[in-house]
């Protein structure tokens, strides 16, 4: 089996079948000595890391001052790019670009 330039490789169907790997399914990766060990990750490990997300998410919610709650999902993306400071802008199509039209 070859791995590709990404480090892709396909896991052989009757194995998946076997391990219950579905489209979607996430798995985790670790190494035994010189062996590598793909294991399904159980659905209860993904729900307490996105409980654990939506904590964190919470948390820093609530430390936003009630200026910054008014702000819309882009001018907080264009924040935290820094899109002010440095002079770029969006043109009508939405791609982001540097300086003056």
């Amino acid at each position: 089996m070859l791995v590709t330039e990404k480090g892709q490789v396909t896991i052989p169907k009757h194995i998946r079948l076997a391990a219950g790997v579905a489209p979607g399914s996430e798995v985790a990766f670790s190494l035994e000595g010189s062996r590598i060990v793909i294991t399904p990750v159980s659905t209860s490990v993904k729900q307490d890391r996105r409980a654990k997300l939506k904590a964190a998410a919470a948390r820093v919610r609530g430390t936003f001052s009630a200026e910054f709650k008014q702000l819309g999902a882009d001018e907080i993306m264009d924040f935290i790019r820094g899109d002010k400071a440095t002079g770029a802008t969006k043109d009508n199509k939405g791609t982001r670009r540097r300086g003056p039209r």
